[in-house]
């Protein structure tokens, strides 16, 4: 990887929707994808209610609370919580309920 790889934002694509955003590393997915006019799935925000559980197709995230509302076989199939995600590479999402705002 390049240290233009490291300093360049981390780009989002949706699918089945097929769109793509920016996710910068001070912003959640959720935050993220809202700022770039793409609806996820939320409700509590915090990590607890698992409405914005999505799967992780490809890349890699890093979580802002140590244990997010995920069992170890969620997490080990590729599952997160948008609401308390951020990308740390380039992600493919499968979110079947995203849509546009």
């Amino acid at each position: 990887m390049s240290a233009d790889d490291c300093k360049r934002t981390p780009r989002v694509r949706i699918e089945p929707l097929g769109v793509t955003f920016e996710a910068p590393p001070e912003l959640t997915l959720l935050e993220a994808a809202r700022l770039a006019g793409i609806r996820l799935p939320r409700m509590c925000r915090n990590g607890t209610c698992r409405t914005c559980m999505c799967r992780v197709v490809s890349g890699e995230v890093r979580f802002t609370i140590e244990w997010p509302g995920l069992s170890r076989e969620e997490k080990a199939e590729g599952y997160i919580l948008t609401c308390v995600a951020i990308a740390q590479t380039d992600l493919v999402l499968d979110v079947p309920d995203a849509t546009l705002s």
